[in-house]
């Protein structure tokens, strides 16, 4: 099993990698395989609504790393946004980004390119404005017909310099007991899979 992270912070290695790090730390000690893409200097064009992506089930623009992106979710058994939280919501790349799958998904929903993988999401914050983007990242894994994991509370940490999110313990056994409901939910997933 494998679980893909989009990373959608403009800081590469930063608090956001940070927390998607202590996740992968308990999925690897399950056996799960991890990567984490990080979109830090890199720009996500958005959605240029030409309906090219009917076609083919990836998006037909070549100007940014997304088709690569894209496949790499298709493949991933369970798959993890994490962002930042920029003015009271995710990263305009992380938006752009779920923009884009949303609609290739949606074009071809018969092939449930994401139905029934798990899924989960984190940010990082200096101050406020967690919830708004936790809800936008798990907006997108619901209407794709995955399962969300959660924690023992909003899985967020806060922390604005990089390695603060460190000092935030509740906010660390949050985000480490989200790793140990990941891998949980992907194991039940796994095993009515082989039923």
């Amino acid at each position: 099993m494998k679980v893909l992270a989009i990373n959608g912070s403009a800081r590469k290695d930063g608090n956001t990698a940070i927390l998607v790090n202590i996740i992968f730390e308990e999925l690897n000690r399950e056996g799960i395989e991890t990567e984490m893409i990080q979109l830090a200097r890199q720009v996500i064009e958005p959605c240029k609504a030409c309906w090219g992506c009917a076609k083919k089930t990836n998006c037909v623009h070549r100007n940014d790393n997304f088709q690569e992106y894209f496949e790499k979710m298709k493949n991933a058994d369970g798959i993890i946004l994490a962002s930042p939280v920029y003015s009271a919501n995710i990263s305009s790349n992380l938006q752009a980004f779920l923009e884009r799958a949303s609609v290739i998904s949606d074009m071809h929903r018969d092939k449930n390119l994401f139905k029934y993988k798990a899924g989960a999401s984190v940010c990082a914050l200096g101050r406020g404005g967690a919830l708004n983007a936790i809800d936008a990242m798990n907006h997108f894994l619901i209407i794709q017909d995955m399962f969300l994991a959660g924690s023992s509370y909003w899985t967020f940490a806060f922390g604005k310099d990089i390695e603060d999110v460190k000092n935030d313990e509740e906010g660390i056994k949050t985000i480490k007991n989200l790793g140990i409901n990941i891998a949980y939910l992907m194991k039940a997933l796994e095993d009515k899979k082989l039923k």
